[in-house]
């Protein structure tokens, strides 16, 4: 049997809960819909869920904490797509800090969230053209650090493992694609996200943040990942890919 994408609707409006669920169904997804924190926890424990739709603003628990939530927890790995208000540059930002795989701000048009889901399910499910992983798995090392690209995560000197999101994982391969090389914003956008930047487009800079987090790179005097003024970044540490997985 075919496999139907299950989208789990949070927000606490009812109208758009409703209108958003029943295009998403015309357009060939199952949905489910929650209106709190505690609804979105059973909704997740009814399961699977292949991805989230998630408003900032609500009352109790907010979009900011429920995405931070998920990314602590069993659920990690399920895409989070977020609602914005229109002016609120902030909550978009921490919202990506969080772990957001994407938002949208609102008011939207739903054909547009539509394309952003199928986008979204898209990239989560396979890696750039340039990035596909034809062995079966490898682990790739730079500096303190290996990463094991069959279960997408990061090995420290100690052999702690370090959970990536996503968007985190994919950033990292493609630096260690790109070895030496400058990229810039678009082409960081377009190689892990599949669509160009906006013009004030921050969702690459705050993904570097989160990713020299998880190296324990320091931003100002950085050893993986360095910022090159006006052009982008380059990850300036050697790879080597060292064989499988154990």
């Amino acid at each position: 049997m075919e496999h139907v994408d299950h989208i789990l609707i949070v927000d606490d409006d009812r109208e758009i809960r409703e209108l958003v669920g029943n295009y998403l169904q015309k357009n060939g997804l199952r949905t489910t819909v929650a209106g709190d924190g505690r609804q979105m926890r059973a909704a997740l424990e009814d399961g699977p869920i292949d991805l989230i739709v998630l408003d900032i603003m609500m009352p109790g628990d907010d979009g900011l904490l429920l995405c931070r939530e998920l990314r602590a927890g069993k659920y990690k790995s399920v895409p989070v797509l977020m609602l914005t208000a229109r002016n609120d540059e902030t909550d978009r930002i921490i919202g990506l800090e969080m772990g957001a795989d994407d938002y949208l701000t609102k008011p939207f048009a739903a054909r547009e969230l539509l394309a952003r889901i199928n986008a979204v399910l898209r990239r989560t499910r396979m890696l750039p053209p340039n990035l596909q992983v034809t062995e079966a798995g490898r682990l790739l090392a730079f500096g303190n650090w290996r990463l094991d690209t069959s279960a997408r995560h990061l090995l420290d000197a100690q052999d702690t493992l370090v959970a990536l999101s996503g968007a985190e994982y994919r950033l990292l391969r493609v630096f260690l694609d790109h070895p030496q090389r400058v990229l810039n914003r678009d082409q960081l956008l377009n190689l892990t996200q599949g669509r160009d930047a906006d013009l004030f487009d921050r969702s690459i800079d705050l993904l570097v943040s989160r990713l020299r987090q998880r190296l324990l790179d320091d931003a100002r005097e950085p050893a993986y990942i360095k910022t090159v003024r006006s052009e982008g970044y380059v990850f300036s540490m050697p790879v080597q890919v060292i064989g499988a997985p154990a």
